[in-house]
């Protein structure tokens, strides 16, 4: 990867952090969710307007995306419910690199090396570390694995369609537009009417969250259209070391020197996970 895109990807990561952290921050994490994803979709609207559309062997992958994401939504929703975002996040976000390169290797014929193998050691001893925390709750440390396994699946289906998109922010517009209604809806039929009150401090934040993460994965897209997934997946997963300090010094959560070097082997490992050699 080239050093623009190295920033750029670890710019993404501190983005994506910060939108899981105001997530966590909220007392109904559905519906924050679902705030987000219905301002990041309103916000790709005059993307798509303006760009060319993708091509037409992307959109299955559009699709298909569109449906992961609702999973990957509503398990982190769920995982945020009952677990601690210095916690959850780490779990979800450690665990898909290692599916990512599989993945990649299996969809896209990008075959990880010796180092890349490490990387699933040392990423599944942080992941154990860290579920066996004190504090640790079962359901939410399922909910981050399953979150993970979402993310894998969205990561390889959307490194592939935006290479066949022709381009990567007309897919990531089309993306988010899909994203959006399918959780408003199922939040209707859970919770019933989605009520917004654009005068609420709260809903300005969420709706801004939504706008972060569209940046966010949106930077994640185009990376992989000129690199591996493996490594740009793994560069992104630093996002785990953002999140422990995010909520350390914002959610006033522990940062235990157990956690910490949890943590530290998580990123390391997923550096490794998606080094080319």
């Amino acid at each position: 990867m080239t050093p623009a895109v190295i920033a750029l990807v670890l710019c993404a990561a501190l983005l994506h952090a910060s939108w899981n952290a105001l997530l966590k921050s909220g007392s109904d994490r559905l519906r924050a969710i679902t705030l987000m994803t219905l301002a990041s979709g309103l916000a790709a609207v005059p993307m798509a307007i303006a760009l060319p559309l993708p091509a037409p062997a992307a959109w299955p992958y559009v699709a298909l995306s569109a449906v992961l994401h609702v999973g990957y939504n509503v398990f982190l929703a769920r995982a945020y419910r009952f677990g601690e975002f210095g916690q959850v996040y780490p779990i979800a976000r450690g665990s898909s690199p290692l599916l990512v390169t599989m993945g990649a290797a299996l969809f896209a014929g990008e075959m990880p090396g010796a180092i890349a193998l490490a990387g699933v050691v040392l990423v599944s001893a942080g992941i154990l570390s860290l579920a066996r925390g004190r504090k640790a709750d079962l359901g939410s440390t399922l909910a981050a694995l399953t979150t993970g396994v979402f993310i894998a699946c969205y990561t390889v289906c959307d490194g592939i369609g935006a290479r066949m998109a022709g381009n990567a922010n007309a897919y990531s517009a089309w993306l988010f537009m899909l994203d959006g209604l399918p959780m408003v809806l199922l939040y209707r039929i859970w919770k019933g009417p989605l009520n917004i009150d654009l005068r609420n401090t709260d809903t300005l934040k969420t709706f801004g969250g939504g706008v972060v993460s569209l940046v966010a994965y949106g930077i994640v897209i185009w990376a992989v259209t000129l690199a591996p997934m493996g490594p740009v997946s793994a560069l992104r997963e630093t996002s785990v070391v953002f999140a422990a300090l995010l909520g350390r010094f914002f959610l006033k959560e522990s940062l235990t020197a157990r956690r910490l070097s949890a943590c530290s082997v998580i990123a390391f490992g997923a550096y490794c996970l998606g080094h080319p050699a």
